[in-house]
Formats: C-alpha cells, sequence, structure tokens
C-alpha cells in the first residue's frame, strides 16, 4: 500500500529521474564498497566518498533541471526521491555490513520510516529529514548499533535529520496525546527494514486514532493554523512573507491535506473531487498555488544555501528576473513577482474556504458564532440563514440575479454576521457575471455606496468583498491595485490593503476612536458637507499605483469617471477629483516647507481656497499616513500637520489678515514681558530685542519661559556653551537645546555629534539670535524609537556636542568606525539621487530638495557638504520615508542673497549629488526630521506667491 499522495510518473519522468541518480550504477558502486575487504572505519569512510559523490551529482541535475523548468513540485519530489535512495544504502550498509544478523528475532526487528514533510514525499532543497525508527518493542542493543550507525553516517553526509526511536504502541500512545505527532504519522512513508511492522502501524493508526475522531482533529488543526496565523502577523499581505508559516502559504495547503487524508483517507488531492469537496478547476487552483510556492521555497533555499522561509526583500530581488519577471508599464519586476504571489496566497485562502464549507456541510457542525437574539429567525431581508451565517440556497441566487453577490454583503454588514462559506464559494464562480451592466445598474452603485459609507465597519464588508473577489470586479480599476506590491521599505501593505485600512481609519476617526491621536481631524470630520465625498477621494487616493505617469493625476482622472456613475452629482465629482489629484498636498507642505514661513501658508491656502478643501484633506492625510504602516504616524508629524491647519484656517477665516505676523510676535514678546516681571527693566528688553518675529513664532510660550531662563543662566554663570536636555511627552521624544555662539558649520557639526551619539533626529529648531548666539533645539529619539532618557546616553550626547563645537571630536572617524562590514539586506532598495532647485518657493532664499538612499549620518554628509561651499542654510526641512530621504534646504549665499544663477547652482547641486552618489552603508530608516536655521539679521519683507505644488516634489 502506497501511503503517501498517488504520482503519476509517465516514461518521460523515469528517464529524468536516472539523470538525478542512475539506481543501478549506484547499487554497484555500493555492492563494490560492502564486498571490499577493509576494516570498518575504511568501508564507512569509502561509502561516505560514494554516496556523498552520488548526492552531489544528483543535487546538481535537481538544481540544473529547477532553473529550466521553475516547477518547485518537481524539485521537491526528485530530491526527496534522491534521499530515498541514500538512505536506504545507509540504512543497508549498517544493517547487513557493520552489524549482519543471520536471522533476526521478532524484537530485533527495525524499520526506517520517513515522516513529516519528507514522508509526504516532499523535500526541499535544505529541508530536514525527518525520521522514524520503528520498532516492535523496546530497542535492542543491535538495533541501537544500527540506528547510531545509521545516523553518524547521515551527518557526516551533511544531512539534517530529525529523528524519532519508537516502538509500534509507544507511536499510538504519543499519537493520541499529541496532535503533532499524530500528523507526522499521517504521512509516514516505509523505506527500508521490516516492511510488516511499517504495516502493523498503518493499520493500527487507522483503527486507533482515525475511526470517530475526524472533528478533534479538524478543531486541532484549524486551531493551530489560527495560532500560526497570528504568530507571524494575521495577514497574508506582508511584503516579507513566509512562505513556508505563514497566512496563504505552504502550510496551509498541507492542512487541507492533512484533513483530507485523515477524514476521506485519500492520497491525493485529486480524489475530492468524486466527493464533491473540489471542481477539478480547483483541484488545478491548488496544484498551481502547490507548485509556484514550492518554486519560490526552492529559489529560497537555493540562493540562501541554506532553509530561508521568508522572501526578504534583498532574495525577492534576486528571484524576480530569474522566474521571468519583467518591469512593464511602471510595474518592476519585484512587483509583479509579488502581486503574483499575493494572488496566489489569496487562492489559498479561497480554496481553505471552500474546503471548510464541504467539511461543515458533511459533519453537520453548527458555526462557532453565537447571536442568541437570530437563533429563531431563518431568513434575514431574503437570505436565507445558516448556523448564523447568510447563504443562499443555490448557486442559481447568483447566476439570475448578479447584483445579490452586492447585495450580500450589506446584508451581512448590517446585521453584523458571517456569510457561510458556500455562499462565497458560489460567488466567485460566478463572478463573470458582473459584467459591465451590473457596473452600470444604479441599483447596484447604491449598494455599493452604502457598504462603503455604512457607520457598520466598512472596512470588514469591503475586505470580506475584496477577498472574494467581487471588489475588483464591480470596479476594475480597483481590481488592477489588488496584490500591488510597492517594493519599498515605507509601505507596509498591498496597495488594496492600505486602501481598505484607510477607510477603516476614516471610520474610526468619524466614531472617536482616534480622539487622542487626532484630535482636530476627530472634531472637523463632523463638519465636512459630504460623507461620501471622504469615503470616495481615500477609496481613489491611490487606485492609479502601479500606472506609468503620476498616481495622483491619473487617480483623478478615473474619479472623474467612476463618481457620477456612483450617483455622485457634478459638484462632488470635482471635490473627489481635487481631493485626489493634491492628496499629498498638505502632507509635504507640513514635512517639506518652512510652515513657519507666511508665504508657504498663503501658496498653501490658495491651493485649497476652502475650509471645506481643508477639513477635507486634513482627515484624508491622516487616514493616508496612518494607513502607511505601524509607526508611520509619529507625535511629531501629528503637531505639523496641526500647525499647519490652525495656520490655514487662521487665514481661510480672514484672522491673519486683520493681524500681521509681526504683531503676532509683538503679542508673544509681551506675554513673555507679563510673565518676566520680576526681571530688571533693561535686561528684560534686552532679552526681548535678541529675537526676530521668526523666532517669536516658531516656539510657543512655555519654549520662550525655558529658553529665557537658559539664556539668563548663561550670563550669571559666565558661560558661552549650554546643553540642555528634557522629555518632551507631547511629542514622545528628547528636546536637546544647544546655546552657542554662531559659527560657519554649526548645524552640521551637531548633527554629526548627534549621529555619533547613535540619536536619531526627529525635529530640531534652529535661531540666532541678534548678539549673534545661536538657540538651537533638536528633537531625538533613541535607536529603540523612544526618548533618549539614560543619564548616561544624554551625559555622551551632550559632551560629543561640545567636542564637536569645540572642534576636539573626530566625527568622520567615529562615524566610520560605527560601519558595519556586514551588508544590509535593505541594500537592494535602490533610489535614484535628485537635487531639485526651486527659486520660486520664496523670495529670500533658494529652496533645494534633494531625494536620495537614506544612511546613517546623511544629514551630516549634505550640510558638511553645504559649508564647504560656503553656503548658509537658512531652514531645512527633513523627512525619511522607508529607504528614501527626502531634505529641503532654505539656502542663501554668503551676502545674504539668494542664489540664482545657473553658474552658481550647478557646483552645489553636483556637489549634493555626490553626496547622494556615495555608497550607503547599512541603516536603519530614520524617522521625518525638520530643522530649521533661522537668519542673523532680520528677514527681508517678503511677498507671498504659490507654495511649491506636488509637482516640486516626488509623489508617495
Amino acid at each position: 500500500m502506497d501511503e503517501s499522495r498517488t504520482k503519476q510518473s509517465s516514461d518521460g519522468e523515469i528517464r529524468a529521474k536516472r539523470t538525478i541518480v542512475d539506481l543501478r550504477n549506484l547499487e554497484a558502486e555500493i555492492e563494490a564498497v560492502m564486498a571490499a575487504d577493509l576494516p570498518a572505519e575504511a568501508l564507512r569512510a569509502r561509502l561516505v566518498a560514494t554516496l556523498k559523490a552520488a548526492m552531489t551529482r544528483g543535487d546538481e541535475a535537481i538544481r540544473r533541471r529547477f532553473e529550466t523548468e521553475l516547477s518547485g513540485t518537481r524539485t521537491v519530489h526528485e530530491r526527496c526521491t534522491l534521499v530515498d535512495q541514500i538512505l536506504r544504502a545507509v540504512y543497508r550498509f549498517a544493517s547487513e555490513r557493520l552489524y549482519p544478523l543471520g536471522s533476526l528475532s521478532s524484537g530485533e526487528r527495525l524499520a526506517l520510516v520517513a515522516v513529516g514533510g519528507y514522508g509526504r514525499g516532499e523535500l526541499a532543497p535544505y529541508s530536514d529529514v525527518d525520521l522514524l525508527f520503528l520498532m516492535p518493542y523496546k530497542v535492542t542493543p543491535r538495533s541501537e548499533q544500527v540506528i547510531e550507525s545509521i545516523l553518524y553516517l547521515l551527518w557526516d553526509l551533511g544531512f539534517k535529520v530529525g529523528h524519532a526511536v519508537r516502538s509500534v504502541d509507544d507511536c499510538l500512545r504519543q499519537a493520541k496525546a499529541d496532535m503533532t505527532i499524530r500528523t507526522n504519522l499521517l504521512e509516514k512513508r516505509f523505506l527500508s527494514g521490516d516492511r510488516e511492522l511499517f504495516q502493523e502501524l498503518w493499520q493500527r493508526y487507522q483503527k486507533a486514532l482515525q475511526g470517530g475522531t475526524g472533528i478533534d482533529f479538524i478543531d486541532a488543526k484549524l486551531a493551530e493554523r489560527e495560532r500560526r496565523h497570528a504568530r507571524l502577523g494575521g495577514s497574508r499581505y506582508v511584503l516579507e512573507p513566509n512562505i513556508k508559516e505563514g497566512k496563504g502559504g505552504l502550510r496551509d495547503l498541507h492542512t487541507l491535506f492533512w484533513i483530507a487524508k485523515y477524514l476521506y483517507r485519500v492520497n491525493d488531492i485529486a480524489e475530492l473531487v468524486p466527493r464533491g469537496v473540489f471542481t477539478r478547476g480547483e483541484v488545478r487552483r491548488f496544484a498551481k498555488a502547490e507548485n509556484y510556492l514550492w518554486t519560490l521555497r526552492c529559489y529560497l533555499h537555493y540562493l540562501a544555501g541554506r532553509a530561508e522561509e521568508r522572501l526578504t526583500f534583498d532574495l525577492q530581488k534576486e528571484i524576480a528576473p530569474r522566474m521571468g519577471y519583467k518591469a512593464h508599464a511602471g510595474t518592476q519586476d519585484v512587483e509583479r513577482l509579488m502581486k503574483r504571489y499575493f494572488l496566489v496566497a489569496k487562492d489559498v485562502g479561497a480554496l481553505t474556504g471552500i474546503f471548510c464549507a464541504a467539511l461543515e456541510a458533511e459533519q453537520k457542525r453548527p458555526s462557532k458564532l453565537s447571536l442568541a437574539n437570530l437563533t429563531r429567525r431563518r431568513r434575514i431581508d431574503g437570505f436565507p440563514l445558516e448556523g448564523n451565517r447568510l447563504t443562499v440556497r443555490s448557486a442559481k441566487a447568483f447566476e439570475e440575479k448578479p447584483i445579490e453577490m452586492l447585495r450580500i454583503f450589506k446584508v451581512a454588514q448590517a446585521h453584523e454576521l458571517d456569510i457561510h462559506p458556500r455562499a462565497l464559494h458560489w460567488i466567485t464562480r460566478n463572478l463573470r457575471r458582473i459584467d459591465r451592466a451590473a457596473r452600470e445598474d444604479p441599483e447596484a452603485n447604491a449598494i455599493f455606496m452604502e457598504i462603503l459609507t455604512s457607520e457598520k465597519s466598512p472596512e470588514t464588508a469591503l475586505r470580506r468583498m475584496n477577498e472574494a473577489g467581487v471588489f475588483g470586479r464591480f470596479m476594475p480599476d480597483f481590481g488592477r491595485v489588488v496584490a500591488q506590491m510597492q517594493y519599498n521599505m515605507y509601505h507596509h501593505y498591498t496597495v488594496d490593503e492600505h486602501t481598505i485600512f484607510a477607510i477603516g481609519i476614516l471610520h474610526a476617526i468619524e466614531q472617536g476612536g482616534l480622539a487622542e491621536e487626532a484630535p482636530i481631524a476627530t472634531e472637523v470630520v463632523h463638519k465636512v458637507l459630504s460623507r461620501r465625498v471622504l469615503y470616495l477621494a481615500i477609496l481613489f487616493h491611490d487606485i492609479a499605483k502601479g500606472r506609468p505617469g503620476d498616481h495622483s493625476l491619473t487617480g483623478a482622472e478615473i474619479a472623474h469617471k467612476l463618481c457620477p456613475r456612483l450617483g455622485l452629482s457634478a459638484e462632488e465629482t470635482e471635490t473627489v477629483a481635487w481631493l485626489v489629484l493634491h492628496h499629498l498636498a498638505m502632507s509635504n507642505t507640513a514635512f517639506r516647507r518652512d510652515i513657519d514661513d507666511p508665504q508657504t501658508i498663503h501658496g498653501f491656502t490658495e491651493l485649497v481656497q476652502s475650509m471645506e478643501r481643508l477639513r477635507l484633506l486634513l482627515v484624508l492625510t491622516v487616514a493616508d499616513i496612518r494607513a502607511v504602516g505601524p509607526k508611520t504616524w509619529t507625535s511629531w508629524k501629528a503637531a505639523l500637520l496641526r500647525e499647519l491647519y490652525w495656520r490655514s484656517e487662521e487665514v481661510l477665516s480672514g484672522g491673519l489678515a486683520t493681524e500681521a505676523w509681526e504683531q503676532r510676535a509683538e503679542r508673544a514678546k509681551a506675554r513673555l514681558g507679563d510673565a518676566l516681571g520680576d526681571w530688571p527693566k533693561a535686561e528684560l528688553e534686552d532679552h526681548l530685542a535678541r529675537g526676530d518675529p521668526a523666532y517669536w513664532l516658531t516656539f510657543d510660550h512655555e519654549a520662550h519661559l525655558r529658553h529665557a531662563a537658559l539664556l539668563h543662566q548663561a550670563k550669571r554663570e559666565g558661560r558661552d556653551l549650554i546643553v540642555d536636555t528634557r522629555i518632551d511627552n507631547y511629542r514622545e521624544v528628547s528636546e536637546v537645546t544647544v546655546y552657542t555662539p554662531d559659527q560657519p558649520g554649526l548645524f552640521s557639526k551637531i548633527a554629526g555629534a548627534l549621529a555619533v551619539s547613535g540619536a536619531t533626529i526627529d525635529a530640531a529648531k534652529i535661531c540666532t539670535l541678534t548678539n549673534g548666539m545661536a538657540l538651537d533645539v533638536f528633537y531625538v529619539r533613541d535607536i529603540t524609537g523612544g526618548p533618549l532618557a539614560r543619564p548616561d546616553k544624554l551625559a555622551r550626547l551632550s559632551a560629543h556636542i561640545e567636542q564637536a563645537i569645540a572642534g576636539r571630536l573626530k566625527t568622520d572617524e567615529e562615524l566610520a568606525r560605527r560601519v558595519s562590514p556586514i551588508p544590509s539586506r535593505y541594500s537592494v532598495f535602490q533610489v535614484q539621487p535628485r537635487v531639485l532647485v526651486d527659486n520660486k518657493a520664496s523670495v529670500g532664499h533658494t529652496v533645494i530638495e534633494v531625494n536620495g538612499r537614506d544612511r546613517p549620518a546623511l544629514l551630516y554628509r549634505l550640510t558638511q557638504a553645504l559649508t564647504e561651499l560656503d553656503i548658509t542654510i537658512r531652514t531645512a526641512k527633513i523627512s525619511t520615508y522607508g529607504e528614501r530621504v527626502v531634505d529641503v534646504f532654505y539656502l542663501q549665499d554668503a551676502t545674504g542673497r539668494k542664489i540664482e544663477e545657473p553658474n552658481e547652482l550647478e557646483p552645489i547641486r553636483a556637489r549634493l549629488l555626490e553626496v547622494l552618489a556615495t555608497a550607503p552603508g547599512p541603516a536603519k530608516p530614520r524617522r521625518a526630521a525638520a530643522a530649521h536655521r533661522e537668519p542673523v539679521s532680520p528677514a527681508p519683507s517678503r511677498a507671498q506667491p504659490k507654495a511649491p505644488s506636488q509637482a516640486d516634489t516626488p509623489a508617495e
């Protein structure tokens, strides 16, 4: 009896196997070794050399064929065949040549059994070989010697062996208590030794364990799957997935096979077709998914040279071209590879749902969900209720009325019910019926809009629709981004997952669930005039990702096309399209421009033009950033967005039209003067005269008080350098304040000292006072992402800053010592260096935007280069998006003028490109940072042209 899945072999396949291991020649070589009149150790060494050579030839042949045919399934079967022959030869040598016995007693019988994945007949290139040494009773001295010799031989051959030595009774007893052992034994396969002993175990296993325990086995395997998924992130759309254990991976397919084999006693998934569990088409989907996953896993093993199961960024880059993927229509080869992977993982999920529905129907098992108030209701809005889940009587319900494939999700959402897997199965079989006529049906579009804007978790409903394929079929433009990966370190999810997450975050904002993290968005979301405009803007904001050109522009065109179909008015359509086109404008302005510059606020408000658009854009921006991934939303980003919103609100409501910036600065000075009423008048007036309007508007009242105390301390103690630290709980960072005489390159020196100290810069506000002293405030975190709070670290940081300013810190040497010689797997990410010059964004400054690959101390290198060129940094904004950094500098020449002549700008551009082109060392992505260098003398009066448009900055 062959207990493994049957494998039909053609004559061609048999000939192919001979190229892997020529059994006749191998047997002849082994016979020659066995017959040699040599001492045991010499015989053993000769056998190891013979078998190792056979293994090398076989492995090389397998890999050559794999790289030609790209069949992972064939590869793991062929490697299993090769290892089988080696193991049988080892067993025979140990039992017949090393420890021969004329006749075996009943207690000395021994069987070599393959278990686990190897027992199933599948062995990846570097996977462990799992073996069971099976005995009738307890181990005998002779059996112990044979087993020990076999293991030593296998170890000498380089095998990683997982083994157990058990009697038949031991196997059954432990399998009853441990479901993992029971599963391993389910896939056992005879290799060598006493076949009758193996048959006894198989017969007793079927009788003692499989009979009447099917439900227990199903429950255990499904619970094990859920725990495994939770441990590995709970999503099949993880960007560095575990091909073996992750959701939608090989282990999920294996779980289906284990349950089928245990419950139905089949040896091949194809045997489920006559039982009505799968159709022939679904069996083909199973085989295709399995082969694709095995192919990826084999590549992982071969390229890593070990049992690597994670499809990491660096390996993705190597595998994509090897599997024939090429860049196409704005999509990288690696993105196409990963899209295919995610679609396969989605297929695995669909097959699991179909299988579980069939199991439930056959076993008549009720759903674990419990809704006592619905137990007596058998229909809800026309849909039958089965086990507290919505279903339909037959597939004809969807065949005759395709709109029901939308309506069932709406009813499930409204009543907070699940949908029966059988109904989902019938939906997937009828997706083709969602055609152009169905998409243009006003009733269908109304149903979709009800789902999208429902008060009952639109995220859950849309994700279900996406999993079932209904979402992408009803809206083909969205279908194009399903499983669309963005190959960078910034985005954590596929485009469709990111979009659905963002819709869920918008719903949470509406429900007050993010009042603490996003208070302004929570407040203004209820003031917008059209909720559906906001929901559709989020739905469409990334819908053109993966297409050539600017995704914002193309997305706006898609919004113009689809909004009327979905029932929006012309005015609403225009607003949605505007939001999609400018969905990056608020974050670009807040994170990349100087919002303390009136020109920036004027340009942004000129773009927005109304409070309604400002509110919509704020909420969209918050939802978009929070949906990028964990830890993307920071307190610093929240503070910048709030500040931009407040200042823009003042302009749009006419507040700043009646109160000039200078007047606001005077009001801040007056408030500080009142608080420092106990200071001598002359000293107070001297202090208030030190800051220009920009200083008084950049910092709040509490900061003004702290700075006044710090400057007073410096004067009282006669110190020309003070480094002060505190924890900023509002921004969740450490605040480092430096007060020292201004000098060329000061910003660069402090940035270098912070880099040497291992501090990550979140922000810096650097002002030069009228007395020639610099007042620099840096907001930093430690390597773990929290405030830099340890006293020893803060003391070391202060010392490094003092040494850097005094010229005693050898910054370059210190940084060089911190570069790891081990290359980072993130080095595969390539960012085209760009230096963009904008002389329209500011009247008094040249604005230069730098884009490049992030690395340790890049900010120090860039500012050092500008210092060497005798360029003055007046303001800088630093942002990081995964592996890509965007630094924006507001610059003047040594005389305080804009830099406008091409012959002056070109050396700056060339030098910055040179810094960016320097090969980056291993780096962890840094957080967004902002820095300000204010002019020594008051800035000239400024006109207020437009703020930079999205076209000025790279799209995210």
